[in-house]
C-alpha cells in the first residue's frame, strides 16, 4: 500500500480508495485491499490525521451485507450512485430503515451501528470517518452484542 500526493491519473474508485486528510488533502491509495494487515498499514499511515481523516470508495455489490459496522470517530455519507440500497441503523435496539436510489444518500452519525443491503447490481459511494472502526458478524442478535456473548438478559 502507498499513499499518493498527487494523482494525475484516473483511478477506479472501486479499487483504489482517496484518503482526505488534514490541511484539505487527498491522497490516493495505492494497492489497497479489504484484508487484516492492509487496514492496519492504512490506518498507521494516516494515523496523524485523527479523527478528521476520511476513506472515500466506491463499492458495487447485489446482496445483503455481512456485517454491521461502527465508526466511533465520525459520521459516514452513503451514496447510492446505481440501483437501490437499504441502510439499517440500530437505534437503541430499534431498527432504523432507509431506501436510497440513485442520487440520493444518508449519514451514519457517529458510533451508531448500521448495515447496508443491497438489493440487485448496486453501486453507492461512501465517505467514512476510518478511525476506529469496527465490524461484527451479521447475525440475528442486536449488532451491539457480541457473538457468543451473553446479553444482559440472559447473563447469569
Amino acid at each position: 500500500m502507498r499513499l499518493v500526493n498527487h494523482e494525475r491519473n484516473a483511478m477506479d474508485l472501486r479499487t483504489t480508495p482517496v484518503h482526505l486528510g488534514l490541511g484539505s488533502r487527498a491522497k490516493s491509495v495505492e494497492g489497497f485491499t479489504w484484508d487484516p494487515e492492509m487496514l492496519q498499514a492504512y490506518s498507521a499511515a494516516v494515523a496523524a490525521d485523527g479523527a478528521e481523516g476520511r476513506m472515500v470508495m466506491i463499492f458495487d455489490d447485489d446482496g445483503l451485507g455481512d456485517h454491521w459496522e461502527s465508526h466511533p470517530a465520525g459520521d459516514e455519507l452513503v451514496v447510492c450512485l446505481s440501483g437501490s440500497v437499504t441502510v439499517t441503523r440500530d437505534v437503541d435496539g430499534v431498527p432504523d430503515r432507509v431506501l436510497l436510489g440513485p442520487g440520493e444518500a444518508t449519514i451514519n452519525p457517529a458510533g451508531v451501528w448500521h448495515v447496508v443491503d443491497m438489493e440487485g447490481p448496486t453501486s453507492i459511494l461512501a465517505i467514512t470517518a476510518t478511525l476506529g472502526t469496527d465490524h461484527r458478524p451479521r447475525t440475528d442478535t442486536r449488532p451491539t452484542e457480541r457473538v457468543g456473548t451473553p446479553s444482559p438478559e440472559e447473563a447469569p
